[in-house]
């Protein structure tokens, strides 16, 4: 049943994603809140890039865009849905409290031999799940295909006349995760002269594909700033609660911009650490695609061109945990990466939790792409 090999490590093989058709442009939002906040609009789309949105229908749930980003991902790799072995589904809008949204994607997809299981850190949600996802096939090796989606459907948790109904598009991205020998000879020397104590005069090994290595950061004390505060067990919906708005999504306080403008930056700089490269060496870094400004902050912070970043904020708005796998796969099919490429993701989200990936991509990945 093992596939396993000596040097066998998880690669990124495939991607895909699926926005809906039902666009929300900026315009429809500056007639809701000419009233109540005639300036929001026009302040929001100067800062976040953010000119429209895709909404779902009415009778869709996440399930069903995560889905359609599977199939894309799988269809891209040439997988039947038959040969995944694990489910991973990172969101924050899932179909219900429980059962897991993972699940009923699997029945939907017809994966009928995966397993499967959330993460649910809001927009830090992929990056946590996609090194999941790898650590979990390194300890298990008779694992062969596991997919990562990441999706998003939070305007139908949000009140329709809040204007943080700005922020809320609707999608979803996949990732396909498969094992390839990854690591040339200079690794393979790494590796020993790491057990005898010398690890650290190595260089960078470009030869080395796939999932790097990943960080996390968190801080609960920004909990209570943004989120969906009733209907869970701290307080369980109720018809007061219902009518008070509070089972839908809130803004109670703004979080500081060093959230951010300090967090981004940090995440980078621990995996180039913990990895050992360079910032220079970065191909492209994806980060969650909220706000432009946020971006450049980071971009400049690390010495970085805005060149070696890819945002879709202006094509298809804010999807939340879907957001950084629908970046990469728009980055690869557009060309922005090469097999070898160093690529960081980095995903921050309310709680707040904030986690990043680095990876380089292979020659398969993109040729699937070609």
């Amino acid at each position: 049943m093992s596939g396993h090999t000596s040097g066998s490590v998880p690669i990124l093989r495939s991607t895909g994603m699926y926005v809906p058709e039902h666009e929300v442009g900026n315009d429809v939002l500056r007639a809701r809140f000419a009233a109540s906040a005639p300036e929001f609009v026009d302040k929001m789309e100067a800062t976040t890039g953010i000119t429209r949105r895709f909404h779902a229908p009415s009778d869709w749930a996440t399930s069903d865009l995560a889905v359609r980003a599977a199939r894309h991902a799988l269809a891209r790799a040439g997988v039947s849905p038959e040969d995944v072995d694990l489910i991973v589904v990172g969101t924050d809008s899932p179909d219900y409290v429980t059962p897991s949204t993972s699940v009923v994607v699997q029945h939907k997809l017809g994966a009928k031999k995966a397993g499967t299981f959330d993460v649910g850190c809001a927009c830090a949600s992929f990056p946590t799940a996609l090194s999941s996802a790898a650590g979990m096939m390194t300890t298990n090796p008779w694992m062969q295909n596991v997919l990562v989606v990441g999706a998003y459907m939070m305007h139908k948790l949000a009140d329709p006349n809040d204007t943080s109904f700005f922020f809320y598009g609707d999608g979803a991205g996949a990732a396909l995760l498969q094992r390839g020998e990854a690591r040339g000879a200079r690794s393979a020397e790494r590796d020993e002269s790491s057990s005898r104590g010398c690890r650290g005069a190595e260089p960078p090994d470009r030869e080395r594909t796939g999932i790097l290595g990943a960080t996390f950061r968190a801080d609960g004390a920004f909990a209570k700033h943004w989120g969906i505060y009733s209907g869970g067990t701290a307080e369980p919906a109720s018809e007061e609660s219902v009518r008070a708005g509070r089972t839908q999504v809130r803004i109670v306080e703004k979080y500081p911009p060093e959230v951010n403008d300090v967090g981004w930056p940090a995440i980078v700089q621990k995996l180039a650490e913990q990895e050992r490269f360079a910032l220079d060496e970065i191909d492209l870094v994806i980060f969650t695609q909220v706000r432009r400004r946020t971006i450049e902050k980071a971009m400049t912070a690390l010495g970085l061109p805005m060149e070696k970043t890819h945002m879709i904020m202006g094509q298809w708005g804010y999807t939340g945990s879907a957001c950084i796998p629908m970046a990469l796969h728009d980055a690869i099919d557009s060309g922005r990466v090469r097999p070898g490429d160093l690529v960081v993701l980095v995903g921050s989200g309310v709680g707040h939790n904030q986690a990043g990936i680095a990876l380089r991509i292979s020659k398969e990945l993109v040729r699937h792409h070609g």
